[in-house]
């Protein structure tokens, strides 16, 4: 079923929800007594659809524009720069080489972040805007999520703010993909905090979904991530003698199978965690047991515990360093807390949207809704919900409907490379979450 009122286009079709989505979530100041929370949508201005569809075209331009000249993070300053050139403006700085705009008056504002940083890593798409700098790529999205929040920021100023529920405020963040973190500097920024944002929203494009589908889900959406560095030390000597030495090479072979039970069998089979050891370093020749073994890994909690996988790590890498004779010892370098989305937050963008993925019908912006997604990818954008501002990030499918699973390259990947189409896809998305933000956070829906 379609809802719309003069003047405006309705993003979603609801079909059996009866003019309401429904997430089912334990509590919220917009839960029903079955237990879910229904948010009715919001009508999107037709002028302002138009207005976006219209700046599409310089959109893409700057998405090339950001694709050719990368800048790592910490050294966004030129991206920033055109950014401002295509808003026509001077951005108000933050967090070092970041920008805000705001759009409408005072009060609070309704928050959306694009990152502005690209990866240390040799492009390898074949792009005709491929990336001039040697060993620097946006070969994660960011200058498509940029482009898109561009493109939405020109369309509110042309249609005018107050067509909006809130003022908008348009976050372009540094520093996304290194520490220190972008967003945990932004979310304790005087400059930010003076805007009052009651709402924060983000998008990812994600190979993990189908093209034409954005996900928008309650509960906890990535994963936090922590990096632990694991030192195994032994008594060196002859290959020849091992009876001789004690092996750190062989205690750490095993602290490494060992983890790996960690999540098999201490965390609930119904919650997500990781523990995986990428690097793993030892010795200088083939027939000498060295002194000492090291590795450096990366731990992932979604709705497990994190500190007690945290605590897990600890025991195992001791105790089995331990049981080989030698001594083990683990430093924790803490990074990212889980992405939580706020229940009712995502209840109104869900409604909004509309369009559930696997109905025939998609909604009028080509874009199917998905409340099932959910990753152990982690993103900074965690600590704008972590200091208490409710948050949503949306998920942008890449893959082609014919795709098979881990055959394509993945975020990260130097073949990494969504077509332009996905700046106006991204740009849609965004453009839903806004107008559903402003009116969700006012005031709690009504229940019908």
């Amino acid at each position: 079923m379609s809802r719309s009122i003069k003047g405006s286009t309705p993003i979603g079709e609801l079909d059996h929800w009866e003019g309401t989505t429904e997430v089912p979530i334990s509590g919220g100041p917009q839960q029903a007594r079955d237990g879910a929370v229904r948010a009715r949508p919001v009508p999107v201005p037709t002028e302002l659809v138009a207005a976006l569809e219209a700046e599409l075209g310089a959109a893409v331009e700057l998405r090339h524009a950001l694709h050719r000249e990368p800048r790592r993070s910490g050294d966004e300053a030129d991206s920033r720069d055109a950014v401002a050139a295509a808003l026509g403006t001077t951005l108000e700085p933050v967090a070092g080489t970041g920008g805000m705009l705001r759009l409408g008056g005072p009060g609070p504002a309704v928050a959306v972040r694009g990152e502005l940083d690209a990866l240390p890593v040799t492009e390898a798409t074949g792009l005709p805007f491929s990336s001039l700098r040697e060993g620097t790529a946006h070969v994660c999205g960011h200058d498509v999520h940029t482009a898109a929040l561009v493109a939405l920021t020109r369309a509110v100023r042309a249609v005018g703010p107050d067509v909006l529920g809130a003022p908008l405020l348009a976050v372009f963040q540094p520093r996304e993909e290194a520490a220190p973190s972008g967003a945990a500097d932004v979310v304790v920024a005087p400059e930010f905090r003076a805007h009052t944002p009651t709402a924060m929203l983000g998008v990812h494009v994600q190979p993990e979904l189908p093209r034409g589908v954005v996900s928008a889900r309650p509960g906890p959406v990535n994963a936090s991530a922590d990096e632990i560095e694991i030192r195994v030390h032994g008594s060196a000597g002859h290959g020849g003698y091992p009876h001789r030495t004690r092996d750190p090479v062989l205690a750490l072979a095993a602290v490494v199978v060992g983890l790996q039970q960690i999540v098999a069998r201490r965390v609930n089979p119904l919650e997500a965690g990781v523990v995986t050891i990428g690097q793993m370093t030892a010795g200088t020749a083939p027939n000498v047991v060295p002194a000492e073994a090291s590795a450096r890994g990366t731990v992932r909690a979604l709705d497990a515990d994190r500190d007690a996988i945290l605590a897990a790590v600890r025991e195992v890498v001791e105790h089995t360093a331990q049981a080989h004779g030698c001594r083990g010892e683990v430093t924790v370098v803490p990074n990212e807390p889980a992405v939580v989305n706020d229940e009712g937050l995502a209840a109104a963008i869900a409604a909004t949207l509309g369009g559930r993925r696997g109905d025939e019908r998609a909604a009028p912006t080509g874009l199917r809704l998905d409340t099932r997604f959910r990753s152990c990818g982690a993103d900074d954008f965690s600590h704008y919900s972590a200091a208490g501002t409710p948050s949503v990030m949306l998920f942008v499918g890449t893959a082609a409907s014919d795709a098979v699973a881990g055959t394509v390259p993945g975020l990260h990947h130097p073949a990494f490379a969504p077509d332009d189409a996905m700046v106006g896809e991204v740009a849609r998305a965004l453009l839903a979450a806004v107008v559903a933000a402003g009116p969700s956070l006012r005031a709690p829906q009504e229940n019908p």
